[in-house]
C-alpha cells in the first residue's frame, strides 16, 4: 500500500446536481483499509453548506422528475443496473478497501443488487391509487405521489447494498435524492455517482455528500427542504434524527440495530442447524444487524452445539478481504474493533465462558489490520452484556433453554425485534414459535435469506418501516384522495 499520499487514487470531488464539485465546507480524508490500518484513498466529506446546495439541486429537479412517467423513470434504473453490473470487479475492491469485508462477499452482494435495482425498475409504473365507492353524487379516488425530497443516510458495514435499497425505491417512487455516505466508507456511493450520471438520470435527481454525521447528517435531517429521511444505524442515532426532524414533521424511515435470537430445538436437523448458526453467527465479521449472535439451544443439545462452535471457530480462516479462501476479513475501524474487544471482556466479566476466540489477532500479516478471533461464550445469560447489546463483532452467544415458552420468552426478551431463525423438524411447531417472535423477519430451517421481493424491517426498536418488496415504496409516497362531484350542485346554507 502506498506511504505517499500523492501516491493514492484520489477522489475528490461531490457529486451535486449532474457536477462534480468540491466541497465548500467539507475537507479532503484518508480513507483507511481495515486490513491494513493504512490509508488507501483521498476522499471528500462535506459539510453543512454542501448538503444545503445538494438539497437545493434535488428540490428544484423534484417536479419534472415526479411527473416522468413511470416507465421512462424504469428505463433509467434498468440502463443504471446494466452499468451497475458491469462495475462489479471494480466496485467490490472498493467497498474492501472500505469497510473490510471480503472482495468475494461484495462480489456475490453487488450481483445481488443488480436485480434489486431491475426489481424497483419493475416498480416504477406500479403505484396505484383506488376508487372508493360512495354514490353517484361523486366520483372518490385515490393516486399515489411521491412524498419528495429524500434524504439517504448510509451506514459503513454494507453501503452499496444499504444505498440500492433506499435509491432504488425513491427513484422509482419519483423521489429526488441527497446520499450521504458514512465518513469512513465514502468512496463507493462516487462511483455510484458516476454511473448514476452514465445512466443519464437529470441533473439534481441523485446526489452524493459523503460526510461525518454531527454536521453534513445533522444538517440533512433538520433541513426544511427534506421531506423524508431514510436511515439505516443505531437505535440511538436514530432517536436523535427524530427530535432534530421534529420541527418539520419530517418522515422517516429506520432499518436499525438486531440482536437475533437463532433458535435450535432438539428436533432440528442439527448439521445443517450448526451449519447456519456458525455461517451466521461470524460472516461479514459479525457486522450485520440481521445476523444470529444470540444463539438459543435446547439443553438436550446444547453441548453438542457448545463444542461445535468450538470447532468451527477454529477452522475459520481470518486473513486479508481480497484473498478468496479466506472466511472472515478485519473489523471496519478501530474503533469497532475496540468496541468488540471491550464487550469481550464485559462477557468475562458477567460470568460467561469463554470458549473460544476472544483475541486480537497480531501475526506479522495482519497485526496493522482490525483483525480479532472469531468468539464462542457459553453458559450465557440473556441479562449479560453480551446478549443484551449489538456488539457487531464476531461474537456469539449460546443460551440453553427448556422447552417452547422460555424459547419464545428469551428471544422477545430484547429491545430489539428485526431478525430472527428457527431450526426444528415439527411443521407444528415452526408455526407456532414463528408466530409469537416478535421480529419482523422470522427464517425456519434457514437463515439470512433475503431477497429484492421480501419485506425486511423491524419491530420494537429495531425500524420504522419496511425495505424490499413491493412495501419498499410506500414509505416514498403519500396517497391524495380526490372527490369530484358529478352534477357540481352545492345547496346555499344561507337561505
Amino acid at each position: 500500500m502506498p506511504q505517499d499520499s500523492a501516491l493514492l487514487p484520489r477522489y475528490e470531488h461531490l457529486y451535486i446536481n449532474g457536477e462534480w464539485v468540491t466541497p465548500i465546507d467539507g475537507e479532503l480524508v484518508e480513507s483507511i483499509d481495515p486490513a491494513t490500518g493504512r490509508p488507501w484513498a483521498i476522499a471528500p466529506l462535506g459539510g453543512a453548506r454542501d448538503i444545503d446546495r445538494a438539497v437545493e439541486a434535488a428540490r428544484r429537479a423534484f417536479p419534472a422528475w415526479s411527473r416522468k412517467p413511470g416507465h421512462e423513470r424504469a428505463a433509467l434504473l434498468r440502463r443504471l443496473a446494466d452499468l451497475f453490473a458491469a462495475a462489479i470487479p471494480e466496485l467490490a475492491v472498493i467497498e474492501s478497501h472500505d469497510n473490510g469485508n471480503l472482495v468475494r462477499e461484495h462480489r456475490a452482494s453487488l450481483t445481488a443488487q443488480v436485480q434489486w435495482y431491475q426489481w424497483f425498475a419493475s416498480l416504477a409504473d406500479k403505484a396505484q391509487g383506488t376508487t372508493i365507492p360512495i354514490d353517484d353524487s361523486v366520483h372518490a379516488f385515490t393516486t399515489r405521489v411521491p412524498v419528495g425530497v429524500v434524504g439517504a443516510i448510509i451506514p459503513w458495514n454494507a453501503p452499496l447494498l444499504a444505498t440500492c435499497l433506499k435509491v432504488g425505491a425513491a427513484l422509482a417512487a419519483g423521489c429526488t435524492l441527497v446520499v450521504k455516505p458514512a465518513e469512513s466508507t465514502p468512496v463507493s456511493a462516487l462511483v455510484l455517482a458516476r454511473l448514476v450520471h452514465e445512466a443519464g438520470f437529470p441533473p439534481g435527481v441523485f446526489n452524493v455528500v459523503p460526510g461525518h454525521g454531527r454536521t453534513a447528517g445533522q444538517r440533512l435531517v433538520e433541513h426544511p427542504d427534506v421531506d423524508k429521511v431514510s436511515f439505516t444505524g443505531s437505535t440511538a442515532t436514530a432517536r436523535r434524527m427524530v427530535r432534530d426532524g421534529a420541527d418539520n414533521l419530517k418522515r422517516f424511515t429506520f432499518e436499525l440495530g438486531g440482536k437475533a435470537p437463532h433458535i435450535l430445538f432438539a428436533d432440528a436437523d442439527i448439521d445443517n442447524a450448526i451449519n447456519a448458526a456458525t455461517a451466521s453467527a461470524w460472516r461479514l465479521t459479525g457486522q450485520s444487524c440481521a445476523l444470529g449472535s444470540r444463539v438459543l439451544v435446547e439443553r438436550s443439545i446444547y453441548d453438542r452445539v457448545v463444542e461445535a462452535f468450538r470447532e468451527r471457530a477454529k477452522a475459520v480462516r481470518v486473513g486479508l478481504p481480497w484473498i478468496d479462501a479466506n472466511h472472515m476479513g478485519p473489523q471496519a475501524h478501530q474503533q469497532q474493533l475496540d468496541k468488540t474487544l471491550s464487550y469481550i471482556q464485559y462477557g468475562k466479566e458477567d460470568g460467561a465462558e469463554l470458549v473460544t476466540g476472544g483475541r486480537r489477532i497480531d501475526t506479522p500479516e495482519l497485526a496493522a489490520g482490525y483483525f480479532v478471533e472469531p468468539t464462542v461464550f457459553a453458559g450465557v445469560d440473556n441479562g449479560m452484556r453480551i446478549a443484551r447489546d449489538e456488539i457487531f463483532g464476531p461474537v456469539a452467544s449460546l443460551i440453553p433453554f427448556d422447552g417452547e415458552d422460555e424459547a419464545i420468552a428469551i428471544a422477545n426478551d430484547t429491545p430489539y425485534g428485526l431478525t430472527a431463525g428457527l431450526w426444528t423438524r415439527d411443521v407444528g411447531r415452526a408455526h407456532r414459535v414463528s408466530s409469537r417472535i416478535e421480529a419482523g423477519m422470522v427464517w425456519v430451517n434457514t437463515y439470512s435469506f433475503l431477497r429484492w421481493s421480501t419485506p425486511y424491517g423491524g419491530f420494537k426498536a429495531s425500524g420504522w418501516g419496511r425495505e424490499n418488496g413491493i412495501d419498499a415504496l410506500d414509505p416514498y409516497l403519500e396517497t391524495r384522495t380526490t372527490v369530484i362531484s358529478t352534477t357540481g350542485q352545492f345547496p346555499n346554507l344561507y337561505v
